[in-house]
């Protein structure tokens, strides 16, 4: 059984992601880059993003640059390493409330662990990673 989709959800057409949340790609880049090791990805790709409030979404980490664009809400992204597993790191909060030290932008490098965290009210942001996403190159923690 698939979760409600909340109305925004609805609003722009968002999906369940793996990982917990709402999403779609709204943008890929026409342009490719083979990468070293042979794989194809377009060279960057966009999505829209959508966790509710009170959700969450499970560590997982991409093998490209992702950048967190806030839209309306606020997301606590927390950091959790590059190692084989994730470890509780440093959190930041995506949103547009610069004056409670939100940030309206931000990065998590390649192969750096991440997560959101539960927040009382709903959350929109893009996400935009370079070399595109594919979910071949996407893992979540065990």
């Amino acid at each position: 059984m698939s979760p409600r989709r909340p109305p925004l959800a609805d609003a722009l057409d968002l999906e369940p992601h793996p990982e917990g949340g709402w999403y779609r790609q709204t943008w890929a880049s026409p342009v490719a880059v083979t990468l070293p090791d042979g794989r194809v990805r377009p060279t960057a790709t966009l999505i829209h993003f959508l966790l509710p409030a009170g959700e969450s979404s499970a560590w997982h980490r991409v093998a490209s640059d992702e950048l967190w664009l806030a839209h309306t809400g606020a997301v606590s992204l927390q950091y959790g390493g590059s190692a084989g597993t994730p470890v509780d790191g440093d959190s930041v909060v995506v949103g547009l409330d610069l004056a409670a030290g939100q940030r309206t932008q931000s990065l998590v490098p390649a192969g750096e662990w991440q997560r959101t965290l539960p927040s009382d009210g709903d959350a929109l942001v893009s996400c935009l990673v370079s070399p595109g996403f594919d979910f071949a190159d996407f893992d979540l923690a065990p």
